[in-house]
């Protein structure tokens, strides 16, 4: 399981206009940049209760997690380390310390990506890629009174976000080759180590534009152009999405009353 992978479920989260979760995560993004703890514990709570109602199962995020826990270690340990302020003892006052504002900035930029993540990843996780590039075209399809090319770039928007998972399994791929040949990723001395990762990079660059070259040789071969198009399924507001739009404007006065 990759992030951003689609899990087919039968939930009121999949049934859910695209354009609403899209607009919900957008707001998401907004409320956890902006606030601090308040509105982290606000936001946790709200995506919990989303994967719930989504049954896409809480181990199953937290599995699809374990891919980032390294850029989340060193996200905290930046901070934690190169942020002046008070030391913590018995950690004495170097040029690299521990402070306690190191301690929590750390912390809350941590927990603020992560939350980031988990909410576009709930959004890519209950959305089909065809109603996701429907929605985000319909959303900027008034910009095309400025001459914006609004399907261009939803179908951007969306191919970059359907790579995540393409990217990270081809790291897999990759590394389980390297370590069928004798490389060593989790054993070894550092240097070792570290050299073993960096063998990873040319490989998974031509594999990507390879990838990249299919998508495009299979988007030609289906007839895909530029420009404005129909499509099957017009989407149309039910009462769920409603309700769902109330919720977040529920959350957005929840967060300007507790701030």
């Amino acid at each position: 399981m990759h992030i951003g992978q689609y899990i087919p479920r039968d939930s009121m989260i999949h049934r859910l206009d695209p354009r609403v979760k899209i607009g919900s995560t957008i707001v998401l993004s907004i409320l956890i940049l902006r606030g601090g703890i308040v509105a982290g514990t606000l936001v946790s709570a709200f995506l919990v209760a989303v994967i719930a109602l989504s049954h896409v199962g809480v181990n199953t995020m937290i599995r699809s997690f374990r891919q980032v826990l390294v850029f989340f270690a060193l996200l905290f340990f930046v901070h934690l380390l190169f942020t002046d302020g008070k030391p913590i003892p018995p950690f004495p006052q170097w040029r690299v310390t521990v402070t306690y504002e190191g301690l929590y900035k750390g912390a809350i930029t941590t927990w603020q990506f992560a939350l980031l993540i988990w909410s576009a990843s709930i959004l890519t996780m209950t959305t089909l890629p065809t109603e996701l590039v429907n929605g985000i075209e319909r959303l900027l399809r008034p910009l095309k009174r400025l001459g914006v090319p609004s399907h261009d770039l939803a179908m951007m928007v969306s191919v970059a976000l359907r790579f995540v998972p393409t990217f990270l399994e081809e790291i897999d791929t990759i590394r389980a080759a390297q370590m069928a040949r004798g490389a060593s990723f989790r054993s070894g001395p550092f240097i070792r180590r570290a050299r073993a990762a960096i063998s990873l990079l040319l490989p998974l660059i031509l594999r990507t534009l390879r990838r990249a070259d299919e998508l495009v040789t299979a988007m030609e071969a289906r007839g895909y152009r530029r420009g404005p198009r129909t499509y099957m399924g017009e989407l149309a507001m039910r009462r769920a999405d409603y309700v769902a739009v109330m919720v977040m404007m529920g959350m957005i006065c929840l967060y300007f009353v507790s701030a």
